[in-house]
């Protein structure tokens, strides 16, 4: 993996590596060493007609409910395809986590993580990368679409869980509290840079709060930033931006969120 510079060595606009990398390299930020957890959602199709894998072509299959984390031909659609991803991962060094099928059929998600600082960048990257091979060799079009389906059907994110040093620690609820606030206080901003189509997915449906609107809440899917029980409980931990989009640039949005909460001071 490499990134990319002209021939004067300034980084090419598409190169969003490079500013991530400014951020975690100032003195603030590498002190909080910043863990990143990033579940990458994704939909599988098939290749000649654009529709869902496992979904009848020209029509629509069964309503969500039975598809989440199942098993079963009927249910699960493409799992050959995220086990021999799981696997590719694991041999390339990469710090992925977990792997479960979604909400709607022929969706599925991969965890990468914790990973800290511009690792997670680099490795939500690769294993994409890993992802598109794979589904190429299995003659399987990978979608990152955020609403690849229009209609009743949950759309696909890329929830990034987050925690500093000082948020793992004693008192580190209140860091995350604080951290949430600076994080409403520039909403618009990072909704800009949080994926394209973010729009159609972000609707107040479909476990997603309204784009225009910020909250948080503890055990809130309908919120845009959930702290989980276990962090409100023991007072300490992360939380879980659920803003980013299925086809969010990892660098953009694991820099912003850091600069956002450590290096900005809310003016």
């Amino acid at each position: 993996m490499c990134d990319c510079y002209t021939p004067q060595g300034e980084p090419i606009p598409s190169n969003k590596r490079y500013k991530a990398a400014t951020v975690f390299s100032h003195p603030d930020v590498a002190a909080e060493v910043p863990w990143y957890g990033i579940e990458q959602e994704y939909t599988l199709l098939q290749k000649d007609v654009s529709w869902p894998l496992g979904w009848p072509v020209g029509g629509y299959p069964g309503p969500q409910g039975p598809y989440y984390c199942a098993a079963g031909a009927d249910k699960a659609f493409g799992r050959d395809v995220v086990d021999a991803h799981y696997k590719a991962c694991l041999y390339a060094g990469i710090n992925i986590s977990g792997i479960n099928g979604e909400v709607m059929p022929g969706q599925w998600e991969f965890q990468v993580g914790p990973s800290v600082g511009i690792s997670a960048g680099d490795e939500i990257w690769v294993a994409r990368y890993i992802l598109e091979r794979i589904t190429e060799m299995a003659g399987i079009v990978l979608s990152l679409d955020p609403k690849p389906i229009k209609g009743d059907w949950n759309g696909a994110g890329a929830h990034t869980n987050y925690s500093t040093k000082s948020m793992r620690e004693a008192g580190g609820y209140e860091v995350i509290k604080e951290a949430i606030e600076k994080l409403g206080k520039r909403h618009r901003e990072h909704i800009a840079a949080y994926g394209e189509g973010n729009e159609r997915r972000l609707t107040g449906r479909h476990e997603t709060a309204d784009i225009n609107t910020f909250k948080w809440g503890v055990a809130n899917r309908g919120a845009s930033i959930r702290v989980g029980r276990d962090t409100e409980k023991e007072g300490k931990g992360y939380f879980e931006d659920r803003r980013p989009a299925s086809n969010m640039d990892p660098y953009v949005v694991t820099g912003m969120i850091a600069d956002t909460t450590i290096l900005w001071k809310g003016n």
